[in-house]
């Protein structure tokens, strides 16, 4: 055979080969993706209903209902800035196990307040932001110590991949809230908070048990093990091919040097990762696309609620507001095994164009085409950009810093919750209100031309920025 012939690869290979390699991934990365599951599940189950739940029981209007729930999305985001760091210090298990164990209490909480007294100091109110505080500081462990065991539970051949079914599964999670239109008409939304504070009991004994100390000891042992093996390999490779992988070693051996001893402010401060300019401008450039995330619990569900009303589709929201993960699942695991190869910039650059773009359907007017049209689009963008961000942030994370930088790469999401949440309320009642005209067309157009800033920013910059940028992820 020529060497040319060696070169052409098998494209259905190209794309298979990633979930053979998962799929013989350790038991241990199965109970975290199962985790995983379900907790995307309760998390996004309780969030389509959370500015209703404002509105209904702690009767809050539209405005004040999208600063509470802006106040647990954000402040579990800031969260990971503060707490992100628990499992590098305490291990993986241990910091999963404590923080379901704490959005169990104020999940529980929060069930409880839908059965007291309304208004803004009322007791519904004070007892759900006191069960919005407790989750807040749980999922502020929980997410970076589920993405650094994904790294201490994979190896180069699989992480990719890995990193991207945790994401996929999530959203699985997430779209199966669909389902409940009939619950919440049958026992409400109150009843359905209770169905979701008893599924992340569920969540905490099944990861008690599928991540025994044992599991994860005999997994972290033996991937160590194995990234040897690669590494072995990958240089024995490169020898055979004339290349000298001498000095790729040496630098590989430097940055594995865990540092020892306690730091000065000052080197803390040069070490951190916002002290680089060039990471900095990329990830908050982010912040513009973002919005179209915090739009699918601050917006759609009251927009598709009153935009179709007297519709199926308005009667059961949950259905299209909940269209978006199951759409995840299914395209993040093929987009990732066709793209895993190709430059991070260059996807940020398209997959966030692409999950822009679409806005602009909805400002054409509210039917079934343009939802649906929206809806996809987006996901697809989403799909291509999104899971390799998260990659990338803890690809380059410094061993025994992953927990911490991914708490650090969440930043820019805190205040985009935060933004989102300031004026998002107020477009639902000035141009989807309630009772009274409906002018959505405008709403999204401005939305639209929020989003698009940052393919342009990418675009304009990429010169600067993606000289030399990680040019795998």
């Amino acid at each position: 055979m020529s060497e040319a012939a060696k070169e052409v690869k098998n494209p259905i290979q190209e794309i298979v080969q990633p979930f053979k390699d998962l799929v013989h991934a350790p038991r241990a990365l199965w109970g975290i993706n199962f985790s995983y599951f379900i907790e995307g599940f309760v998390y996004f189950g309780m969030l389509g209903y959370m500015t209703h739940f404002f509105s209904q029981f702690v009767l809050l209007n539209d405005t004040q209902a999208g600063w509470m729930t802006t106040l647990l999305t954000a402040g579990i985001t800031i969260s990971m800035f503060f707490f992100g760091g628990i499992s590098d210090k305490f291990g993986v298990r241990k910091a999963l196990l404590g923080a379901l164990g704490l959005m169990l209490i104020g999940r529980a909480i929060i069930s409880l307040a839908t059965g007291m007294a309304g208004g803004w100091l009322g007791a519904a109110h004070l007892l759900s932001m006191a069960g919005i505080g407790v989750i807040v500081i749980g999922y502020g462990m929980y997410q970076p110590a589920a993405y650094s065991a994904v790294k201490q539970f994979t190896t180069e051949k699989n992480s990719a991949m890995g990193y991207a079914m945790l994401y996929a599964l999530m959203n699985l999670g997430g779209w199966l809230p669909s389902f409940f239109p009939k619950v919440r008409e049958t026992i409400g939304i109150d009843g359905a908070y209770w169905v979701f504070t008893a599924l992340t009991g569920v969540g905490l004994v099944v990861t008690f048990f599928l991540l025994s100390r044992k599991i994860v000891d005999q997994t972290i042992a033996r991937m160590a093990d194995a990234r040897k093996l690669e590494a072995q390999e990958k240089r024995a490779a490169a020898i055979a091919a004339g290349e000298n992988p001498g000095e790729e070693k040496a630098e590989e051996d430097k940055s594995a040097e865990t540092p020892k001893g306690r730091r000065s402010v000052g080197q803390w401060l040069k070490e951190h990762p916002l002290a680089d300019i060039k990471f900095s401008f990329f990830i908050f450039s982010l912040i513009p696309v973002q919005t179209l995330f915090a739009y699918n619990w601050l917006v759609l569900p009251k927009y598709v609620e009153r935009a179709y009303a007297g519709t199926w589709i308005g009667k059961n929201f949950e259905t299209a507001v909940n269209f978006n993960p199951l759409l995840i699942f299914i395209l993040v695991p093929i987009v990732t095994a066709l793209t895993q190869k190709k430059k991070v910039y260059n996807m940020m650059i398209l997959g966030t164009a692409v999950m822009a773009a679409p806005t602009f359907l909805l400002a054409l007017g509210a039917n079934f085409y343009t939802l649906v049209g929206y809806l996809v689009i987006m996901t697809i963008g989403e799909a291509m950009w999104q899971p390799r961000f998260l990659q990338y942030a803890a690809e380059i994370a410094p061993p025994g810093r992953t927990g911490a930088y991914m708490g650090v790469a969440q930043l820019p999401w805190f205040l985009t919750k935060m933004i989102a949440g300031i004026y998002s309320g107020w477009f639902l009642m000035k141009y989807c209100p309630e009772a009274g005209s409906l002018n959505t067309e405008f709403m999204w157009l401005v939305f639209g031309c929020i989003a698009m800033v940052s393919p342009i920013l990418l675009i304009a910059t990429k010169g600067w920025l993606g000289k030399d940028f990680k040019s795998k992820a």
